[in-house]
Order: structure tokens, then sequence, then C-alpha cells
């Protein structure tokens, strides 16, 4: 992704002086006709004023606004909080949105040729990845091709020189922790997510480092993995009731898991909070929406898109990113799902 720094006004610049789009100022710079002349002329003294100097980043076909966003499912709150995001950070830069589903699976350690080839015959600008882990050979096929493409919340750790955006998680776990210390838990549990996602083993090495700094030791127990599901979050709170020292309190790394901790609390007869502190991840609606509400740590999702959008922007006018990684800071929100233990 290494580029030379760009020097001059940018793209975006241009527009805002000349009062229009950054997609129509790309239209004159790349000598398209689908441009008004008095929207042309505007734009032509704006770039003569600034002394703009064209950064040859694109082929000409992929000047035509659109940005490809590709997420893991369409079917969470979670795509639906970043898909907002998006929508509204694209709409105000003057960009259309293309959303893809599910299609970042590789094969064989190859790329799924039939969405990448859709990319280039509509002239994508640029393309978001939410929750993806590409392989190297799609890595490849990008840098090849010239599409400037941004990470939201990576699954793993891109290659050096990807720009990604996602949440200062260790902190929230370290928060979510320090919470239940606070109320007078010791004998406190995780369940994480998928145990090789940067997110989840950022968290529970959050919760970690905040038993250690307050003396209590980390049982192994306590610790369990998921997937980020409801499913497994009830399995594995299930698992914890089952030890002969359950936990007074637990942290789940997502709120989907959380939910699925509810139910098998509420098939046990287990109350929350009163014989259980339950605090999950994310702050979705349905946390809000629980009974009793979820206390979750949340993370700015539909900040974390739109940032990662303005990112990709700056990207696409032949701006190089002063950072790679950005981190968006979370924070507790309490509800009525934690309190001091019994006794």
């Amino acid at each position: 992704m290494a580029q030379a720094a760009a020097t001059g006004p940018t793209l975006a610049v241009i527009a805002r002086e000349a009062g229009v789009s950054v997609p129509t100022a790309s239209k004159v710079v790349n000598g398209r006709e689908d441009v008004a002349p008095e929207t042309r002329r505007r734009v032509s003294e704006a770039l003569e004023r600034l002394g703009y100097v064209r950064r040859p980043r694109f082929d000409a076909v992929r000047s035509n606004g659109l940005v490809d966003v590709v997420v893991h499912s369409l079917a969470t709150s979670w795509s639906g909080a970043v898909l907002h995001g998006v929508e509204e950070a694209a709409h105000e830069a003057g960009f259309e949105i293309v959303v893809s589903a599910g299609l970042t699976r590789v094969r064989g350690g190859r790329p799924e040729r039939g969405w990448f080839d859709r990319l280039c015959a509509r002239g994508t600008s640029g393309v978001l990845f939410n929750l993806a882990e590409l392989s190297p050979t799609q890595y490849t096929w990008l840098e090849q091709h010239r599409i400037p493409y941004v990470m939201i919340d990576p699954a793993v750790d891109p290659p050096p020189g990807v720009p990604s955006v996602g949440a200062s998680n260790w902190a929230g776990g370290v928060s979510a922790t320090e919470h239940l210390l606070a109320l007078g838990h010791q004998r406190i549990a995780a369940i994480g997510g998928f145990r090789r996602k940067v997110c989840s083993s950022a968290r529970i090495a959050g919760y970690r480092s905040a038993l250690a700094a307050a003396g209590v030791r980390v049982r192994t127990e306590y610790i369990r993995y998921g997937n980020f599901s409801p499913d497994l979050g009830y399995l594995r709170t299930l698992e914890l009731l089952d030890l002969p020292e359950p936990p007074t309190a637990v942290f789940v790394c997502s709120d989907p898991m959380a939910l699925g901790a509810f139910r098998a609390l509420a098939e046990r007869g287990v109350r929350v909070p009163d014989d259980i502190s339950v605090v999950g991840f994310d702050d979705l609606p349905e946390a809000g929406w629980a009974n009793p509400g979820l206390t979750t740590v949340r993370q700015p999702l539909s900040e974390m898109a739109a940032t990662a959008v303005r990112t990709l922007i700056r990207m696409m006018d032949g701006e190089v990113p002063e950072s790679t990684r950005t981190e968006l800071s979370t924070r507790l929100v309490e509800r009525a799902s934690t309190a001091p233990p019994k006794g």
C-alpha cells in the first residue's frame, strides 16, 4: 500500500472549492463528458486556482463514485450498524455503495473470481471489507489491480501497510472487568469469541490484565471460547455453571453471546443480577431490549465504518494514511445486569 506522499490540494478540497461532489470533480479531472458546462467551468477554475496536480492512481473507468462494501452477513444488527455508518459517510461525500455479503471466502487458496471480476467490471473506486480475513492471493489481486481498500475490524491482523479501523478492544475488556471488580466480584469468568480473532483475543487480554492489576488470580477454568453466536454463549455458560465453584460474574465478549448466556441462566433458575452479574460487548440495540438490560461495552460501530469510508476516499484521491491502524475508544454502558455479589 506504500505510495509517494501527496502534495498540493486534494480532490476533496477542489470539490469543496467548486461546490460539487468528489465524484463530479473526478469526472472533470478525468475528462468525462457527463458534466454540465457550468459545473465543468467551476471545477476547472478551482483546479487551476489551487494548483491541483493529478495523481495517476486509477484507470479512468474507476471514477464513477462507487464504493463496494463487503460484510459478513446482512442478518445481524452488527452489520446494520456498520452499513449505517458507511451509508451516511458515503452519501455525505457523494459516493454510492454496493453491498455484498459473505463473498470473501477462499477456495483452494484462490479468491472467488466471479466477485472480483464484477468488481473490475463495474469500475469500483474502492472497497471496504468488514470482519474479513483475506488470503495472500486476494491481497495481491487488489494491489495488482490498483484498487484501494480499508479493513473494518479485520478478523486477523492484515499485512503491514494495509489500513484498518477498529475499536479499543483491550481497553474494553479492562473496563468490563474493572466494573465487576469494583462491585466486589472476585470469581469472574470470561467467554471469548473465536480464539484466533484479533478482537476476541484483545478483549480476553484486557480481562486478564484487569484481574492481574487487582491481584485476583486468573482461573483457567473460568475462560471459555465460543464463536460470537447466542448458541455458544448458551453452551459455555452452562459449562461455567457446572463447575464445582461457579463464577459470580461473567464477562461475555459479544452481546449475542451474552443473550445466549441469559437463556442458559434462566433455564437453570439463576437470576441476573441477583445470583450472577453479566457484562456484554458491542452495545447492539438488543442489549437495551434485554430483561434485565445488559450492561455492556459500547464499540462505536457506525463511527468505525464512517472513519473507514473517509480513509478510503482520501486513498482514492492519492493520499497515504498517516497511520495504517485507527482505533476508536470504547466505553462501558451500565444497565441492570450487574450488581454486587450476594453475601
